[in-house]
């Protein structure tokens, strides 16, 4: 890698940092700063404060920001930019159950859309407890007769986002409690259009939870 593009990948996560502590302060009213985020022993980010929770994604020019308040819930979000990724359907075989497979394979090959909508709920979810992606494949599935769908006590959305050059991303986010909503808000140097694609209800009793890897 070359000095410009260290430089250039340093600034562009400087630039997301500032623009995650820019949606932390709208969500608060008032300025969050660096040195406010703290850490637990697994990496996971949180403020002072246990009755706020939030988790910050970012992909491409996009950065968003899932937030709740109140109750000690805990959130989780994912945003991925929608394009082609090489050996799509050897990772998904890695890291997707039988039925996820089945669901982003469209004759033979795969659907990028729906490979990002798997991809980002098991990240989101992942996010959500501070596990890593090399836990994915402990994730329990999120495809249930062909459709999306999960067994857990965890409420899940997916977003569809389109940028003004016609780039489209998908955005998910998850929260531990049945038909709730964490506040979502998301910057990038464009303003993209945005629809909500699914909304996943959980299911009434717990699926057994992922455990990480030791």
């Amino acid at each position: 890698m070359s000095n410009g593009q260290l430089n250039g990948k340093n600034y562009r996560k400087k630039f997301q940092s500032a623009q995650a502590l820019q949606i932390l302060s709208l969500l608060e009213g008032r300025t969050i700063e660096e040195k406010d985020i703290k850490r637990e022993e697994q990496g996971r980010p949180f403020l002072g404060s246990r009755e706020i929770d939030f988790n910050i994604t970012n992909s491409s020019n996009m950065v968003a920001v899932s937030y709740v308040k109140g109750g000690n819930l805990r959130t989780g979000c994912d945003i991925e930019l929608i394009r082609p990724r090489i050996n799509a359907q050897k990772i998904a075989q890695m890291f997707f159950c039988d039925s996820e497979v089945n669901y982003i394979l469209e004759n033979g090959k795969v659907n990028d859309t729906r490979f990002f909508e798997i991809w980002t709920l098991k990240e989101c979810y992942l996010k959500l407890y501070g596990f890593s992606v090399f836990d994915m494949k402990n994730c329990p599935s999120f495809i249930n007769n062909d459709n999306l769908s999960t067994c857990l006590p965890v409420s899940f959305k997916i977003f569809e986002l389109f940028d003004e050059t016609g780039e489209k991303y998908i955005l998910s986010t998850a929260i531990e409690e049945v038909d709730y909503s964490p506040v979502v808000r998301w910057f990038s140097p464009l303003t993209p259009d945005c629809k909500t694609r699914a909304h996943i209800k959980a299911a009434p009793k717990a699926a057994q939870t992922v455990s990480p890897n030791r």
